[in-house]
């Protein structure tokens, strides 16, 4: 980042507060709510590993299920992949938390704002599985 103005590193408050923003994801954690229902960090980091563990699960039973039945599920289908792209920046965030690799604050803010996208199209697939 290029600084124009010299005067800038004289106020360490302000520098502090714009490192602690963008940090935060641009703020949302100061007003103590996360994600699109307003959640607190650990109830929303419990509510993305819950849609996360049931989005997985789902795909490992669509699999299961289309191995042993030939019939056309085009309903089906539709739906697993629509659940695949809702859950696409949740799916990243775990893939490269559990390689270790940086997950960023854009993939995390991604994740807050569509874990409910993912969560309702896992649950319109666990309806056409029949539960």
């Amino acid at each position: 980042m290029t600084v124009r103005n010299p005067n800038w590193v004289n106020f360490p408050g302000l520098m502090l507060i714009s490192v602690t923003l963008l940090l935060s994801g641009c703020g949302t954690p100061f007003l103590g709510s996360y994600g699109t229902k307003g959640q607190s960090k650990e109830e929303f980091t419990r509510y993305v590993e819950r849609v996360f563990k049931l989005q997985n699960s789902l795909t490992s039973e669509i699999m299961e299920f289309l191995e042993t039945d030939v019939s056309n599920h085009d309903d089906l289908l539709e739906a697993e992949q629509h659940m695949q792209q809702a859950c696409g920046p949740l799916n990243e965030y775990a893939s490269r938390e559990s390689e270790g690799l940086s997950t960023g604050i854009l993939l995390s803010r991604r994740v807050e704002k569509t874990a409910i996208d993912c969560e309702q199209a896992a649950e319109k697939v666990k309806l056409l599985l029949g539960h």
